[in-house]
């Protein structure tokens, strides 16, 4: 089994958290975003991760070396591989070809679940789906009586399917994928300017490929600072009664701390209160704040704060009384 993340987007909707690292590595309840979605994609997959393949633009040395990190914390061997094009899904996908073999799942890393399946991986091919109240924004699937999906459809406006795709795949045979994905490229069969992932997955279809929809049940975006801060409220949810949430090297003095919560090693709260849903990176010092529903990076210092809903990057320093933050890494406010 391998698992193809494509995640060379610039993530302009999270500036300035984003200007430093790429979205994908924003910190989620103490863990980047990816390395959440990988952890999650194996433990329903059941069967040995051999590979994750990461599809990014030039990050640096550093991001491709967290992300091989990531990738052997499951198991797997971690490849790097480069899109220097913003050309589409399947174009995206195509420039980890070496890697679309055998059993694929692709995933594009801008988005976590809460799923209760286990992955059939007997199946031709996979698409999770999530019921939503209003489907015009999504790409959709329309099923047939046997459980099998007839129709993908982009944006409806028209009433056709409350399935919205989530933008995670299961593929049996990657070659397959793979010369379906050259097709697009080498026709230069486009849709919207773009070589499309649900243009290949129709054409599959079309020629007897039978996919199905595994419906998990939470669809969690990590699209903008709202929705990440979000995600990272649900996320301490799912995990709260998990250990070590609090590093046993966490400093707190004179401090309340409201369940759930994730404090990392090494960082030091006083006179301060923290929670609910609130994760702190590692080595970051808070006082004398109150600190709720929100994500704190590494190595920040946060005094006389009064927030919510906010994100403060890494090697931030901040004094004063908001209650509605977006800071990127390196910033200094004082007011």
């Amino acid at each position: 089994m391998r698992i193809i993340v494509p995640m060379a987007g610039m993530g302009k909707r999270m500036r300035p958290h984003t200007l430093t690292v790429p979205k994908p590595l924003i910190p989620i309840a103490g863990k980047p975003i990816v390395q959440r979605l990988v952890e999650d994609i194996a433990k329903v997959c059941q069967e040995p991760i051999e590979e994750v393949a990461f599809i990014i633009g030039h990050f640096g040395e550093e991001v491709e070396k967290d992300l091989v990190s990531i990738a052997e914390k499951v198991g797997a061997k971690g490849s790097i591989h480069y899109q220097e094009e913003a050309l589409g899904t399947a174009h995206a996908i195509l420039c980890a070809k070496d890697a679309l073999k055998g059993k694929v799942v692709v995933a594009f890393a801008d988005t976590l679940f809460k799923a209760d399946f286990q992955l059939d991986t007997n199946a031709d091919g996979t698409v999770w789906v999530q019921r939503v109240e209003d489907p015009r924004p999504f790409g959709v699937i329309k099923l047939n009586d046997k459980n099998e999906i007839t129709d993908f459809i982009e944006k409806p406006q028209e009433f056709v399917s409350d399935l919205a795709i989530i933008g995670i795949y299961y593929f049996r045979d990657g070659e397959y994928l793979q010369n379906e994905l050259q097709y697009l490229l080498d026709n230069d069969i486009k849709d919207k300017g773009e070589y499309q992932l649900t243009n290949a997955l129709e054409n599959m279809k079309n020629k007897g490929t039978k996919f199905i929809p595994a419906v998990i049940s939470e669809w969690l975006d990590c699209g903008n600072k709202n929705a990440t801060v979000y995600t990272n409220q649900r996320y301490l949810e799912y995990i709260k009664d998990e250990e070590g949430l609090v590093a046993s090297s966490a400093k707190l003095e004179n401090t309340v701390i409201i369940p759930p919560v994730y404090i990392g090693e090494n960082a030091q709260i006083t006179n301060s209160v923290i929670g609910p849903h609130v994760s702190i990176g590692d080595s970051t010092n808070v006082s004398d704040s109150v600190v709720s529903n929100s994500i704190i990076q590494r190595n920040t210092n946060l005094k006389n704060g009064n927030i919510a809903n906010s994100m403060l990057g890494n090697f931030v320093v901040y004094e004063g009384r908001p209650s509605d933050l977006s800071l990127g890494d390196y910033n200094t406010l004082i007011d």
